[in-house]
C-alpha cells in the first residue's frame, strides 16, 4: 500500500489527513458524492467530478495518480463481456473521430510545428518538442532501414508529417491512410504545400480496405495508431499488415504498452479513447509468428513518453484560455487530467512505449548493428 500523505477536506468543512508528514495534496469535495457509484467505478468517477469541478485537487495531479497507482485502483480484471464485445468498421472510425476530429485548431495549440501526436525521441532532455519530434520521426524511418524508390505505407498517418519526411528525405513514395477527416484535410494541403504530389498521398481508409484492393509495400509504419485497433481485432490488423507487406518486407510497430493484460482505464475508454485497448507487449509478440512475422528488433521508450506528455501538458496550460473559449471548462478540466495523468502514468505505472522491428518472413536486408541509426 502506497503511504504517500494527503489531506482530503470535505464540503462541511471537515478535513482528515493521512500519513505521517506533510501532506502532498489535497482532495477538495466541494459537495457530497454518491458513496455507491464511487465503489462500483473509483477511476470513473473521480475523472468526472473533477471535470465537473465537483472535486478539485491542491496540488500536483502526478501524486494523485501515484497515490492511485499504489493502491491499485487503476488497474482491473478482464471481464469476458469485454471479449465478446464487437464494434464494426463504422464504430471504429467514429470511436477514431471521437478523439481526432475534435478539430486542427485545438490541437495545433499544444502539438509542435509538425502536428506529431505520438511519443518523440529526446536525445537529451534539452531538446526542444519539435526537435525531438523530427528526431522520432526520422529514427523510425531510419529502422525501416528505407532505400530510394522503395515504398513505404503510415497506416494511422495522422496530420502527416511522416510521410513527407519520407518522400522528400528518403526518396520513397509514400501513402499515408487516416479515419480522421481533419487529419486527412490538413495532410493533403501539407502535402500540396511542399510540392509532392505524386511521391506522397494520403487517403481517407481503413486499413482493411486497403488490404482487400490488393495494394502491396516495402516498408510500412504503424505509429500511435495500434492502441484505437481493439483487442478482438488483433488478428485481423496483423492479417492486413501480412497482406500489405511484401514479402522479406519490414514494418515498425510504435505503440504503447501495458505490462499485463488489464481493461482500459474506464475514464479514458469513456471520454479519450473509446474503442481503444492498450496491449501487453507479450501480446504483441505473441502475435507475430501466427501471420508468419520475424521479429528483428525492441526498443521501449517509456522515459520519452513521460518527457513528451510533460511538453505537452505544459503547452496545453499555456494555451488554456483559448480552449476554454473553443469549448468549456469541462473540456478543459477533462484534457487537463488526462495529459497529466497519462505523464504520470509512464513515470509511476505500468505503461510502457515499444518499438517493434519485424519482418514480413525472412530478409536479408536488416542491418546487423544499430549503428545506422546513431549516424
Amino acid at each position: 500500500m502506497n503511504s504517500l500523505p494527503f489531506q482530503v477536506r470535505y464540503w462541511d468543512g471537515s478535513s482528515a489527513t493521512y500519513g505521517q508528514e506533510e501532506p502532498r495534496f489535497t482532495l477538495v469535495f466541494k459537495e457530497k458524492v454518491p458513496l455507491l457509484k464511487w465503489l462500483r467505478s473509483p477511476v470513473l468517477s473521480f475523472g468526472e467530478a473533477y471535470m465537473d469541478g465537483v472535486v478539485d485537487i491542491e496540488g500536483q495531479i502526478a501524486d494523485v495518480i501515484e497515490l492511485a497507482s499504489g493502491s491499485g485502483a487503476l488497474h482491473g480484471k478482464r471481464t469476458p463481456s469485454l471479449l465478446r464485445k464487437g464494434i464494426s468498421l463504422r464504430k471504429e472510425k467514429e470511436n477514431v473521430q471521437h478523439h481526432y476530429d475534435v478539430g486542427n485548431d485545438f490541437y495545433s495549440l499544444w502539438l509542435d510545428e509538425t502536428m506529431s501526436y505520438s511519443c518523440a525521441y529526446f536525445r537529451s532532455p534539452e531538446d526542444s518538442l519539435e526537435q525531438a519530434q523530427l528526431q522520432k520521426i526520422d529514427y523510425v524511418l531510419k529502422k525501416l532501414q528505407l532505400r530510394p524508390g522503395e515504398t513505404l505505407l503510415d497506416i494511422g498517418s495522422g496530420w502527416g508529417w511522416l510521410i513527407l519526411r519520407a518522400a522528400k528525405e528518403y526518396g520513397v513514395k509514400a501513402k499515408g491512410i487516416t479515419l480522421s477527416e481533419e487529419q486527412y484535410r490538413k495532410s493533403r494541403e501539407r502535402i500540396a504545400e511542399h510540392g509532392l504530389q505524386g511521391q506522397a498521398e494520403v487517403e481517407l481508409l481503413d486499413y482493411r480496405e486497403l488490404a482487400a484492393r490488393g495494394d502491396e509495400f516495402d516498408k510500412i509504419a504503424i505509429v500511435g495508431m495500434f492502441e484505437h485497433v481493439g483487442r478482438q481485432h488483433f488478428p485481423a490488423f496483423m492479417k492486413a499488415v501480412q497482406t500489405l507487406l511484401k514479402g522479406g518486407g519490414m514494418a515498425l510497430l510504435h505503440t504503447i504498452t501495458q505490462a499485463k493484460e488489464v481493461p482500459t482505464d474506464p475514464w479514458i475508454q469513456k471520454y479519450i479513447f473509446p474503442g481503444g485497448y492498450i496491449p501487453s507487449l507479450r501480446e504483441v509478440v505473441a502475435l507475430l509468428p501466427d501471420f508468419g512475422f520475424h521479429l528483428l528488433d525492441i526498443e521501449n521508450l517509456r522515459s520519452h513518453y513521460a518527457l513528451t506528455l510533460d511538453h505537452w501538458a505544459i503547452r496545453y496550460e499555456d494555451s488554456a484560455e483559448k480552449t476554454r473559449k473553443m469549448f468549456d471548462e469541462r473540456f478543459v478540466r477533462m484534457w487537463r487530467l488526462y495529459l497529466q495523468s497519462s505523464a504520470a502514468a509512464f513515470r509511476l505505472g505500468d505503461l510502457h512505449l515499444h518499438q517493434i522491428l519485424f519482418s514480413n518472413g525472412i530478409t536479408e536486408d536488416a542491418a546487423m548493428t544499430r549503428d545506422h541509426l546513431y549516424r
